[in-house]
């Protein structure tokens, strides 16, 4: 395995690519005391349309399928799979994403057959056309109970007035006709290309043995069959830069109501520089937007919020959108105000002492995520999966610069992209 440093806290990550495609990286941490896996592969709920492995055609999967895929893997011919970690003393857990699809454990005793566990039940399917019918009234409850949560619908009524056509706008779950749509052969054909080794990460970290992980990895993947690899071809559609609709509006039996903004990215910005675009972004909401922001602090004086912003933001491949929400009881004064602050970032300019000091405090928060092991393993797969190497996070920190924050305030927010979602009591 190479051993790759990572700078400014002098730690090192193991990593090999093994014979079948898979990237695995060990991060020993022995003054831990639990031991926390996560095997991840690059197939989330927007990959709806793609070429199979080994075929030549494009095909269209009902909504929803990576979900339910992932709900059907824990389930075996000999039982579940929750059962086997639990006896291992182990917490097992998974989620879908847009981009991707992870299962994971913890544990602070037998790891080594936890990975097993991990390995094997991952690429080992078992599904049957009854058990395939059965999981989609569980499904549907799960699917039904979102659509009660009156935050979920804000959300996604957000992204899906910001996204005409790209599958970023459809809920992850899926509808309830969609995955009623659901074979078996279709979770057989997204399994087959998206599970191949190739496609997918092993990360652990914490405290382990390394020498005997790192051969137990390479033995289970040497005794294991896969097809050829190949590579995947995805097709999300053609998307403008511009928002599909600058106003949504839902009713709901909630008392108060919810507002979101959604600022839609431009491609540029997620062609190249990611990581550096994406850490510069996170710097102007902090600047702005946490409770010691500008920004919020008027808001809450004026009383247009009743608590903290609800910050999200999301930088992909194939989209980008950063998600402002609060819930106000002056929807409509707080969709003005909001928007006047947005529009105005154009005109301001961030001053040496704000941006060092902003700076500091995301480098002092670097620092601290990598003393945590749940985060510091999914942020290297998901950067590792935008083909960027996460240690680079540091110098990519330090060379930042005011001048740089400023380009990309100005670059930001523009009326066109903006969308707004309204989440409102069913009598307005």
């Amino acid at each position: 395995m190479n051993k790759l440093m990572v700078p400014r806290i002098q730690e090192e990550i193991y990593h090999e690519q093994l014979p079948n495609g898979l990237d695995v990286y060990l991060y020993p941490k022995p003054e831990m005391e639990k031991t926390f896996a996560i095997f991840s592969t690059k197939y989330g709920s927007i990959d709806q349309s793609f070429t199979p492995l080994n075929q030549s055609q494009q095909v269209t999967v009902p909504d929803g399928i990576a979900h339910f895929l992932e709900h059907k893997m824990f389930e075996k011919e000999d039982g579940d799979v929750f059962q086997h970690f639990s006896e291992k003393g182990a917490s097992a857990n998974a989620f879908t994403s847009f981009t991707q699809t992870a299962y994971l454990f913890s544990s602070t005793t037998d790891e080594e057959d936890n990975v097993r566990t991990l390995l094997d039940f991952v690429q080992k399917p078992y599904f049957t056309e009854e058990t395939v019918e059965k999981e989609k009234g569980i499904i549907e409850q799960e699917i039904r109970m979102y659509d009660d949560q009156a935050d979920w619908r804000l959300f996604f009524g957000t992204i899906g007035a910001l996204y005409e056509n790209h599958p970023v706008r459809i809920d992850i779950a899926g509808t309830v006709d969609s995955i009623y749509d659901i074979t078996k052969d279709d979770l057989y054909t997204c399994y087959e290309t998206f599970y191949h080794p190739s496609n997918m990460t092993l990360f652990l970290i914490g405290n382990f043995d390394l020498e005997r992980m790192k051969q137990l990895i390479r033995e289970d993947q040497d005794q294991k069959e896969f097809e050829t690899p190949d590579t995947i071809q995805r097709f999300y559609g053609d998307e403008k830069d511009e928002v599909y609709k600058p106003l949504e509006k839902i009713h709901m039996p909630i008392s108060t109501p919810k507002v979101m903004f959604g600022i839609k990215d431009k491609k540029t910005n997620l062609e190249k520089d990611l990581l550096k675009n994406e850490m510069m972004r996170d710097m102007i909401l902090d600047l702005y937007f946490s409770k010691s922001g500008k920004f919020y602090q008027e808001l809450y004086q004026d009383g247009l919020i009743i608590d903290k912003l609800r910050i999200e933001m999301f930088m992909e491949e194939s989209f980008g959108f950063t998600a402002i929400g609060a819930n106000t009881t002056e929807p409509q004064k707080f969709s003005a105000k909001l928007r006047e602050m947005l529009l105005s970032l154009k005109e301001t300019s961030i001053n040496d002492t704000d941006f060092n000091r902003v700076k500091k405090k995301k480098y002092g928060e670097l620092i601290r995520e990598f003393n945590e092991l749940e985060g510091t393993a999914t942020t290297f797969i998901h950067y590792h999966q935008l083909g960027i190497d996460y240690r680079d996070v540091f110098e990519t920190m330090e060379n930042l610069t005011s001048e740089d924050l400023n380009r990309a305030l100005d670059d930001w927010v523009e009326e066109e992209r903006i969308a707004v979602c309204m989440v409102l009591p069913e009598e307005e």
